[in-house]
């Protein structure tokens, strides 16, 4: 009899598990194995609907989503069980930055960190910067991008000084507790601050930062501004064919990695252009006159002056390089990307050719929307730096959106994952080393403004 009552109790048992186990999978409760290391836990409410969804780095990178199932009370047999389910392609979030799959893990306020050069010299850079990051992230928040959340920005003037830049990236890291940064301005800047960022675990979007070894320093560290070595080419191999120079001479600042590196790729790109390089003469930041330098460069009879700077210096250089006599088109480097060079030049700055990320004048609709936007609210045109702020915020929110959380490393996965994003900068993708991939141009100062170089 004992025997027959175990038997029983034991049958009854078996018959209630598999109930509940039936129960489960109508409320679409469905358990997978282990889930994606970045997969956001999700409340019980949402596990019942079977409706939510986190994006992990394989997801952003595949275009799926994954629905995070959490506590679920089993019927009668009390059992919790936590589940993770892989969503198929339907309404899935894509590292591109599609519809979220109904419900969202964000909430409330999500910090992020800017770091412009607001004052100083360097300012225009910065405060066209700032403007791009403003824009971009009242639209995000105005449209509910991030569903119930709302991005907090943060940001802090680096003076364009390497030591104040490292000083605000602790900050906002330390006592901000931000998920994640935008900029510096300067690449000197960054590679003096992002280190701290990168030991940090914390994500950083350069904006503006176009020296070489950037992104080198480590896997936390992104930029969506090309870099000099993706852009001079095609500026040099523009001018040696429409002008045929066969002599360059050559000015660039000493004092800054940026501008030494892209005297580096002018020069190797010369070469490999068949142009002889006639003088290059080096100035500090700070320099004022610069007329020695180009009195000797005068002297070598250039058919092209080529002059890596940033705008402070880069005005008066393009006025004085007119004063001395000298009247061959200039080229300048990605410093020139700003409507001071021609607002501040005037007159001299008529034929400044530089290469570009971007044009005001594209036909990109993404770009004549944002054009539109940043008139109608700054009351002027963008340049080339607010465009890619205004592309970076939107890139670190799809980010924020596709990892469906704020830890940092799974927005540092969900970054790198972004591919054929469209965006104001065009089509854009970041490469395996979280460089950024799209098309530059070639534009030239005509009439007061820039258009494109044919």
């Amino acid at each position: 009899m004992k025997k027959g009552r175990v038997s029983t109790r034991f049958s009854f048992l078996a018959v209630l598990a598999m109930f509940s186990m039936t129960l489960l999978g109508a409320c679409g409760d469905n358990t997978a194995t282990v889930p994606a290391p970045t997969t956001a836990v999700l409340p019980t409410t949402a596990a019942a609907s079977g409706a939510t969804t986190a994006a992990s780095t394989t997801a952003a990178a595949s275009g799926a989503t994954t629905a995070a199932a959490g506590a679920t009370t089993a019927a009668a047999s009390g059992a919790t069980t936590a589940a993770s389910t892989t969503a198929a392609a339907s309404g899935a979030t894509t590292a591109a930055g599609g519809t979220s799959a109904a419900a969202s893990a964000l909430t409330g306020q999500i910090k992020i960190g800017a770091i412009a050069t607001l004052t100083g010299n360097n300012s225009p850079f910065g405060i066209a910067i700032k403007n791009g990051f403003d824009l971009a992230v009242e639209e995000l928040n105005n449209n509910k991008y991030l569903g119930d959340a709302t991005i907090q920005l943060v940001t802090l003037d680096d003076k364009g000084d390497k030591q104040e830049g490292i000083s605000v990236m602790t900050k906002l890291l330390d006592q901000e507790k931000v998920v994640a940064v935008l900029g510096p301005t300067l690449s000197s800047t960054a590679l003096a601050a992002d280190p701290i960022a990168q030991q940090k675990g914390i994500p950083v979007l350069g904006t503006s930062n176009t020296a070489n070894g950037i992104t080198e320093m480590g896997n936390f560290v992104f930029r969506d501004s090309l870099p000099e070595a993706s852009v001079i080419p095609g500026a040099v191999a523009a001018v040696s064919a429409k002008l045929k120079p066969k002599k360059a001479a050559m000015m660039y600042e000493s004092t800054n990695e940026f501008t030494k590196s892209a005297d580096d790729v002018f020069k190797a790109e010369l070469q490999k252009n068949g142009i002889t390089l006639t003088g290059n003469e080096a100035y500090s930041k700070g320099d004022t006159d610069f007329r020695t330098q180009l009195n000797k460069l005068k002297a070598t009879s250039p058919d092209l002056l080529i002059v890596s700077g940033l705008i402070g210096e880069a005005v008066p250089i393009v006025q004085q390089a007119r004063e001395v006599g000298i009247t061959q088109p200039i080229l300048g480097g990605n410093g020139f990307n700003t409507p001071a060079i021609y607002q501040q030049g005037k007159e001299a700055a008529e034929g400044v050719i530089v290469g570009s990320a971007w044009f005001l004048g594209s036909t990109n609709p993404k770009s004549q929307a944002f054009v539109a936007a940043y008139k109608k609210k700054y009351n002027t045109d963008p340049d080339q730096f607010s465009a890619q702020a205004y592309a970076g915020a939107y890139l670190m929110a799809t980010a924020i959106k596709n990892a469906n959380s704020t830890d940092p490393k799974a927005i540092r996965d969900a970054l790198a994952s972004i591919k054929n994003f469209d965006s104001v900068l065009g089509t854009f993708s970041f490469d395996a080393n979280r460089n950024p991939v799209h098309n530059p141009v070639v534009v030239v100062v005509k009439g007061g403004k820039f258009e494109l170089y044919q």
